[in-house]
């Protein structure tokens, strides 16, 4: 088999007007800064914009809605005589309204959701860090605490977290069947979850969304690289991939906003990569402002690019791919309740009320585990203690009026803080509801979280009576359970291991034959295994190598 991923490009925030939309773009916030920012280069025409996706090689446009639906029709039909395909996004009306009873999110209204079907063109609704907007409910709006998909305040962990998936999956049904009243099909314009932070993959992907992790950002690539494959992989959803180049740093390289890009082009061109070699069903650009200037002579790249041109004129040629994310087939599994935890510890689901935060911080030092320690032992993203972002600096020091800053900025202590390399050794997570088929046969187990079902729990011994090696937090064991499964030793042919504490020095010693080299991360998908190693000291960027076994 062979595969490739379809290629797109996210629309302007900063740059110049939506193409269609013209000044409508410059009475709304574009961006999550909480500002209106005016553009910066002139408004390309709707031929002009649509010419610059084409020689991006674009098969898809990322559209960010704009509540008014100024030039919506238009849109929809200029993208479509163009033979390229699109996603609406909904993250302007995520900033600025109008929102969903109860909650702060945009949902696009059903005649605009028809409209797009009808064109024939639309592949999806691209939802923005809707699970950063459950947890972090006064992201946006202010005017009271709308979770994203409702309030979960007053219920314990598992309420809120059925609370939420239930909640998804109504609105999911309910964009179906406004599909199969129109006379499309039900699935041709999926829901599509983009994340921030890794956690909800499972829950939506449970709910039926298909789920798009971030790379660069504010990332650790591998812990959320490996937890959407895995979220993928159990409930048999499509995983995109946003090559986002907003994040912490910055440097001498293009600047359109503090942050913006907040990765460097060297950076972008490993990420890039990264990307594609996980086989994703799309892979798309935010934003578009970075790799082009448009002025009164047209359009220009920029570094960056430049470096998607080379990735998708050279890399991608030169390197098909014969695998798809599905085929995942992991060494080692991590199996772990979706607690809604990256590191801050509250507001699980989006729920003020709720202090027990159970075993959530316990997949923290699973991962610090597995990655030899990069991944620190206190959170899942760089937003958790311990880390300053050099965009801070530049946003106290350069006013908005004078970006964009051609050779950009480079902060005082010349350091940058967001390395793309964290080994692991072919890990993907699971959640807490895996059946046995779906787990496979990996050598080593990790099961910990919050909770954990009773199918899951017979999975993991079955795993360990057939050779598998299980280490299980002594919390998710049921009362009743039987006695052995409380005390450490040989089960079958592999081996049961219960603790109380994954940095435990026995549990140190039970798992490090199974991590693999100090500088090497590896993703097996089927037969094909593809290793990722520092190219410089600190691993900001990667070399690869690909492995037929």
């Amino acid at each position: 088999m062979t595969h490739k991923p379809k290629l797109g490009i996210q629309g302007p925030v900063v740059a110049w007007q939506d193409s269609w939309a013209g000044d409508a773009s410059e009475h709304i916030m574009r961006t999550g800064t909480g500002n209106i920012c005016p553009s910066q280069d002139p408004k390309p025409e709707p031929e002009q914009f649509i010419q610059a996706l084409k020689e991006l090689d674009a098969d898809f446009y990322v559209h960010h809605v704009i509540p008014e639906m100024k030039g919506y029709s238009e849109l929809l039909t200029d993208i479509a005589d163009a033979g390229l395909d699109i996603c609406l996004g909904n993250e302007y009306g995520n900033i600025n309204g109008p929102w969903t009873e109860g909650t702060n999110r945009y949902d696009l209204p059903d005649k605009e959701i028809m409209q797009a079907a009808s064109s024939g063109r639309c592949i999806g609704l691209l939802y923005d860090e809707p699970e950063h907007l459950q947890i972090n409910a006064g992201q946006y709006r202010h005017d009271g605490w709308f979770p994203h998909w409702g309030s979960t305040d007053d219920r314990s962990l598992g309420e809120s977290r059925a609370k939420v998936e239930r909640s998804v999956q109504s609105h999911v049904q309910h964009v179906q069947n406004v599909l199969e009243q129109g006379g499309a099909s039900r699935t041709s314009m999926p829901l599509i979850a983009e994340h921030v932070f890794p956690t909800m993959f499972h829950t939506f992907a449970r709910a039926g969304m298909d789920i798009c992790p971030k790379i660069m950002k504010e990332s650790f690539q591998s812990l959320q690289l490996c937890t959407a494959l895995g979220a993928a992989k159990q409930y048999g959803r499509a995983l995109w991939i946003c090559a986002d180049l907003w994040g912490p740093d910055t440097g001498e390289w293009f600047t359109r906003f503090h942050g913006f890009p907040g990765h460097s082009p060297q950076e972008f061109a490993s990420a890039l990569r990264l990307g594609y070699l996980m086989g994703p069903s799309h892979l798309f650009v935010e934003n578009i402002d970075v790799l082009m200037r448009h002025s009164h002579l047209g359009f220009e790249t920029t570094e960056f690019g430049d470096v998607w041109k080379e990735f998708t004129h050279k890399f991608i040629p030169e390197h098909t791919l014969s695998w798809h994310h599905s085929q995942a087939n992991p060494d080692i599994v991590i199996i772990h309740s979706d607690d809604s935890n990256y590191g801050q510890n509250e507001r699980l689901f989006g729920n003020r009320s709720l202090t027990d935060l159970g075993g959530s911080m316990s997949v923290f030092h699973i991962w610090h585990l597995l990655s030899r320690g990069a991944i620190p032992a206190h959170g899942s993203c760089m937003h958790i203690p311990g880390y300053d972002f050099p965009r801070h600096e530049l946003k106290s020091n350069i006013a908005y009026e004078q970006f964009p800053l051609e050779q950009g900025y480079v902060s005082s202590n010349k350091k940058k803080i967001h390395p793309l390399f964290y080994p692991v050794r072919n890990v993907i997570a699971f959640d807490d509801q895996v059946s046995a088929d779906q787990l496979g046969s990996p050598k080593l187990i990790m099961v910990g979280g919050s909770s954990l079902s009773v199918e899951t729990l017979l999975a993991v011994v079955k795993r360990a009576e057939d050779g598998g090696v299980v280490v299980i937090a002594e919390w998710l064991l049921p009362q009743d359970c039987p006695v052995k499964l409380r005390k450490s030793g040989k089960m079958g042919l592999g081996s049961w291991n219960v603790t109380n504490h994954f940095l435990d020095e026995r549990i140190q010693e039970i798992v490090e034959p199974f991590l693999g080299e100090e500088r090497c991360w590896i993703q097996r998908f089927g037969t094909t295994e593809v290793r990722m190693y520092p190219k410089d000291k600190d691993g900001y960027t990667l070399d690869f190598e690909i492995t037929a076994l």
